[in-house]
């Protein structure tokens, strides 16, 4: 795993070791039956937790400090699973740059708004003309994270980006069934349509690469078998 990043190679082995990347065979909403599966919802753990938090942080910080991901004002979770990622990662990038992160500030969604008390869909930071960047575990249709946009700029704040867990670098099904055809990924068409940055902690070549030694030489074959047939045009 020495080429990959030591947050990445970090937050693989924790993954791998939590169970929270699992190979097998596994059938997506798309019906294809993948080799491997990745839960964020698995990292519930407090050691697992604090592993997926630094991951995030760093992931984010080394975007900013490149210029890959712009200035935010506050990190949104998407109800229900990014909740506690975007509030763990906010509490570690403070952690990691108190200079540049401390005032950092963490949202969230209600699924249903509500009609008493304080009120609202938004709990956590009013979003109004604040810089809000989102964190959820993955990126499937892209259907979560255009509901997402579309609530933040609903109370006036401004998409900076999405940050996500994993990348499957995987190309959407056709609308005619074959598979086949070169198609665009999920999160491609959102950076399209958006016009946004989306940085991923791991994408697929980073889980095949950081596997090695880590995995079964089987388990290896078929999730690269997967990638050659499944990958993305973009």
């Amino acid at each position: 795993m020495t080429s990959l990043p030591a947050y990445k190679a970090d937050f693989l082995r924790a993954a791998l070791s939590g169970g929270v990347l699992k190979f097998g065979s596994f059938e997506l909403k798309s019906k294809r039956i993948s080799p491997y599966f990745f839960n964020a919802g698995d990292f519930y753990r407090a050691d697992l937790l604090e592993a997926i938090a630094t991951a995030y942080a760093e992931a984010i910080a080394e975007a900013h400090r490149a210029g890959a991901l712009g200035d935010f004002d506050v990190v949104f979770g998407p109800a229900y699973k990014g909740i506690p990622l975007a509030t763990a990662a906010t509490i570690r990038l403070g952690q990691l740059d108190a200079a540049a992160y401390g005032s950092t500030c963490y949202s969230f969604d209600r699924k249903e708004a509500k009609d008493h008390g304080e009120g609202g869909s938004i709990v956590g930071a009013p979003l109004r003309g604040k810089r809000v960047l989102i964190v959820d575990d993955v990126i499937t249709a892209g259907t979560a994270k255009r509901e997402a946009i579309a609530k933040i700029e609903k109370e006036g704040g401004i998409v900076a980006g999405i940050v996500v867990a994993l990348d499957r670098m995987e190309k959407l099904p056709s609308p005619d069934g074959d598979d086949s055809k070169p198609m665009p990924s999920a999160i491609g068409e959102l950076r399209k349509q958006y016009n946004l940055p989306i940085i991923a902690i791991l994408t697929l070549d980073d889980i095949i690469e950081g596997m090695k030694g880590l995995a079964s030489e089987e388990d290896i074959r078929r999730t690269e078998e997967y990638r050659a047939k499944y990958k993305a045009s973009d």
